[in-house]
């Protein structure tokens, strides 16, 4: 264990460094500073912006689940397992069959602010947020949610159809660099405002009686946390759709190898969750097979057992 936790930041650096460089394509190393040549052009306007694209929003991912986690008291929490990445979803999906595409990001922040608000409503009257009453809630918001988008399948063209059920797959295909400017200044703000607040992290992870002696308001501090929470997984998933089991797996593989409490794993989560989405984007680019594997499914491949192994894990506990 003490092996890997030196091993794994060469490692990361290591995916990160080689990831623009492997792909379907060979490039030709000395063309790369040619400005006119196809491999140039390969490398700047797709393949380093998709791993950009990657690590930002497998960043954010993983620093909403290390949070949601924290601040419900449950370890399967996540954006996934509470409905929130659902909601943005379907509100996304809405934006298209209504010929709103161009404000997918704006639906997907409202569909993820909605379940948010929803689960905080709940957990005011379940006396803490990591009873398994939020948990169950966000489980069937996921599922209304997911009965309402095959409404939204049923009701439109063949057109709207294939757009919707790519974005549900996940997807970091993009050209040049305008989506990942966005993303990284959302980033930005998430990473820096959940680190500023990670004393506030600290005294709840103790419990809320001790969080309210330090003079701390904690209803407020959790509904700031939520929102901005939110708001980043939705800006996430509007641009890449539902990559799930990301911020599932990620914290808690760097709990069992770091052995240190949420606030000191925040930018250990942002920046391990990003290595995790580019290394599994880098798998399903190199997979050969003849289509390219959506990245929502190599994601659920690898993170599907890992969650049956924490809820056999929790039940033995």
């Amino acid at each position: 264990m003490k092996a890997l936790r030196y091993l794994l930041p060469p490692t990361a650096l290591l995916i990160l460094l080689v990831a623009p460089f492997v792909g379907e394509v060979p490039l030709h190393l000395a063309r790369l500073g040619e400005t006119q040549s196809i491999d140039h052009r390969i490398f700047f306007e797709l393949r380093l912006p998709r791993v950009l694209l990657a690590f930002l929003v497998g960043g954010i991912l993983s620093l909403g689940g290390l949070l949601f986690q924290s601040l419900f008291r449950n370890p399967m929490s996540t954006p996934f397992t509470l409905g929130v990445a659902s909601g943005a979803t379907l509100l996304s999906a809405v934006a298209i069959l209504t010929g709103l595409g161009l404000y997918a990001p704006l639906f997907a922040f409202v569909g993820a602010m909605s379940t948010v608000l929803l689960l905080y409503l709940i957990g005011r009257g379940a006396e803490g947020y990591g009873t398994d009453t939020l948990l169950l809630a966000g489980i069937t918001l996921s599922f209304f949610y997911a009965a309402a988008l095959m409404v939204a399948y049923a009701f439109s063209d063949i057109e709207q159809n294939f757009e919707i059920m790519r974005f549900t797959m996940g997807s970091l295909e993009i050209s040049g660099y305008g989506k990942v400017a966005m993303l990284f200044a959302v980033a930005l703000a998430f990473v820096l405002y959940s680190y500023r607040k990670r004393e506030g992290l600290r005294m709840l992870l103790v419990s809320h009686d001790f969080a309210h002696l330090q003079g701390m308001d904690v209803r407020a501090f959790t509904l700031g946390m939520l929102t901005l929470t939110s708001a980043a997984v939705g800006a996430a998933v509007s641009i890449a759709g539902p990559v799930g089991f990301v911020g599932l797996i990620v914290p808690h593989i760097l709990r069992i190898l770091f052995a240190q409490s949420a606030q000191r794993l925040i930018l250990p989560s942002f920046f391990y969750g990003g290595i995790f989405l580019v290394a599994c984007d880098l798998v399903a680019r190199t997979l050969p097979v003849q289509i390219q594997l959506p990245i929502g499914v190599v994601t659920a491949f690898v993170g599907a057992p890992f969650f049956i192994y924490l809820i056999i894990r929790r039940r033995h506990l």
